[in-house]
């Protein structure tokens, strides 16, 4: 058994190149990775900038509180001074006793380095410690100078004055939270920077934050510095930073690779481009459409030229199993014999004709060859068929075929006229006989003593028709040589009427119901009388017929009135038959074309001329609720024709 068949690769369109855009998408990655870095750069500059905008406001929340605590330590040991001021003038102690008071040694147990009592001249009356103070033993390296103090005093009412001297280091020492002083750095320091008193341990380290705010007046020109111990690094120093560093170069190296990959992609991409080129080239400069079919009648394969030719794409017909789409419904049976036919081997070598339809309805002429479709090993795997479009030499041959029948149709009906035209004038002389013959009955018949009236209008109504039959003849003859029609005064009314009564019989033999709609006040029309009334009974005769096969009611319609614009007479023949069937005017009245089997295609284009003659207009439209509507326009202000009419000879 051969192995089934594989649907042979398409050829590749030719693509067109890829804009600048699709060939730098390789950086892409690198490009979101910098916006990232970027994103992430920014998040830890305004992660600092948080930072430190958060630490100075601790450091400013801070420092307010710590100086609102000394504040009220430092006015605490002034109403300490006022009370011991207080029991000194109630007691009336004198300076022995001031030593064994206990407010003064409370004040010396908490940061009170000495303690004075000074007269109204200043004099010292009592000094406790006795001694002279010492400075501290450690003052701080670097911060505040070992003999700097502060003083609070109390006048006393005999003028005398109380003096308290304090150190401001153990003052800051006392006053200073433990979690405060593990934070920050604390300083006293006066309007010249110099340090007064300071918690720090150690030298100043740059970049730490820093806020002063002012003391009680009672302190003096005096100001509380707050340090932050705990300095924050910059963003650029961070350990993220690093890592972002690193992430670059990473995706830096990877993006140069992804660059070579690329471009070792695109030089492939490009001579893949270059061949299918090349082959879509071939391909698309055929004219003959190919297909390629398994042994089930599957397709495997279609270019683009039998694409084309059936309206389809090559994707939608590739893999359909028959019958095919592209095959007329109405000949399926008779072409899946053929195609079984040629799947067992039986096609015609020099092919066969046959007729498919094209996506959009039409349907073509085309000739098929078949050949067997080998694999490598010889075995047959299939078809493949050659198709040449025939269907515009099938065309040019039919209509070659019916523009010699047109011209051998147009001969004879070129002797018909030439015959016409002779009979017309042969006719002349009968009607002019029967037309003397019947005149001179008349006055036969009128001489007698009591005519008969019924005779007597018989022969009247003879006379009338062959006078009638003689304009006709002599009409068309002048007609048929070119000549111009002869205008005259005429009633639309009695053109209409007229040639309604020489159809009258043959309708209601139809059972067809005729109806006349004529406007009153209807003006004289210049005209050919004789002609308009030949083109209403030609119209009138083809709604007969098309009304003939009409189950139901069959109506016709003749409308006469003026057109608004006072210029024009418009004259309507309504039928309710199958309608033009999207005919147009057009073809209606091309030479040559007619509905009826036994039709000339003379009838209507006539018609046309003798309008076009009289400078009017003839059309034809759809009916609405279903028939045709044929329309003769003639215009009002035509002059009569300026030589005598001819009178047919009687």
């Amino acid at each position: 058994m051969p192995e089934p068949l594989q649907a042979p690769p398409r050829p590749a369109v030719a693509l067109p190149p890829r804009p600048a855009m699709r060939r730098g998408l390789w950086a892409l990655p690198l490009l979101l990775s910098l916006a990232f870095v970027a994103g992430v750069l920014t998040w830890l500059r305004s992660a600092e900038r948080d930072e430190r905008e958060q630490q100075r406001l601790d450091l400013i929340s801070d420092a307010l509180s710590l100086e609102a605590q000394i504040g009220a330590r430092i006015e605490l040991e002034q109403l300490y001074l006022v009370e011991l001021a207080t029991q000194l003038q109630s007691r009336q102690l004198q300076p022995a006793a001031f030593a064994a008071m206990p407010e003064v040694q409370q004040g010396l147990h908490r940061f009170w380095l000495s303690i004075t009592w000074l007269d109204n001249a200043n004099r010292f009356l009592a000094h406790l410690p006795e001694q002279a103070p010492q400075p501290p033993a450690a003052p701080l390296a670097g911060t505040a100078s070992a003999g700097l103090s502060g003083h609070l005093s109390v006048p006393l009412a005999s003028g005398q004055t109380l003096v308290a001297r304090y150190s401001p280091s153990d003052m800051l020492r006392q006053s200073v939270p433990w979690w405060l002083a593990r934070k920050y750095d604390v300083r006293l320091v006066d309007s010249f920077d110099e340090v007064i008193a300071s918690t720090a341990e150690g030298r100043d380290v740059p970049g730490r934050q820093t806020y002063r705010v002012a003391m009680s007046p009672a302190l003096g020109d005096r100001y509380l510095e707050l340090i932050a111990r705990d300095t924050i690094t910059p963003w650029y120093r961070a350990f993220p930073m690093a890592m972002v560093v690193g992430f670059v170069v990473l995706i830096a190296g990877i993006t140069w690779m992804l660059r070579r990959q690329v471009r070792d992609v695109s030089r492939a991409e490009q001579a893949w481009r270059t061949e299918a080129a090349w082959r879509s080239a071939m391909e698309d400069s055929l004219t003959v459409g190919l297909r390629a079919r398994d042994l089930d009648g599957r397709l495997l394969y279609v270019n683009r030229a039998l694409a084309d030719m059936v309206g389809y794409a090559p994707e939608e017909l590739v893999g359909q199993v028959p019958p095919m789409p592209y095959w007329p419904p109405d000949s399926l049976e008779e072409i899946m014999l053929r195609h079984r036919r040629n799947m067992a081997g039986n096609a015609p070598r020099e092919g066969y004709q046959a007729r498919w339809r094209h996506r959009g309805g039409r349907l073509l002429d085309v000739m098929v060859f078949e050949a067997p479709l080998v694999d490598a090993r010889g075995q047959r795997i299939g078809w493949m068929g050659s198709i040449i479009d025939v269907t515009q030499a099938r065309r040019l041959e039919e209509r070659e075929r019916h523009q010699t029948e047109t011209m051998a149709h147009h001969a004879r009906l070129t002797m018909l006229g030439e015959v016409a035209s002779a009979l017309a004038h042969e006719l002349n002389q009968p009607l002019t006989a029967i037309s003397s013959y019947n005149a001179g009955v008349i006055n036969s018949v009128q001489r007698q003593p009591d005519p008969d009236p019924v005779v007597l209008r018989a022969l009247q109504r003879l006379g009338e028709q062959a006078a009638r039959a003689g304009r006709i003849v002599q009409r068309i003859r002048e007609f048929l040589t070119r000549r111009e029609p002869q205008l005259e005064s005429c009633s639309l009314a009695a053109i209409v009427e007229g040639s309604v009564a020489l159809l009258r019989r043959e309708l209601d033999r139809q059972d067809v119901q005729l109806n006349l709609v004529l406007a009153p006040g209807l003006p004289p029309l210049v005209a050919d009388a004789v002609l308009i009334e030949q083109v209403l009974i030609n119209l009138v005769r083809n709604a007969g017929d098309a009304l003939a096969g009409k189950d139901g009611p069959r109506r016709i319609e003749i409308r006469a009135r003026r057109t608004p614009d006072e210029h024009f007479v418009r004259i309507d023949v309504i039928d309710n038959g199958p309608g033009l069937q999207g005919r147009s005017v057009e073809a209606l009245c091309a030479p040559f074309y007619s509905t009826k089997p036994e039709g000339m295609g003379m009838g209507l284009a006539i018609c046309r001329s003798i309008l076009e003659a009289h400078h009017g207009a003839f059309d034809a439209s759809e009916t609405p609720g279903g028939g045709a509507t044929f329309s003769l326009t003639l215009p009002l202000d035509l002059q009569p024709t300026a030589w005598p009419v001819e009178e047919v000879a009687l």
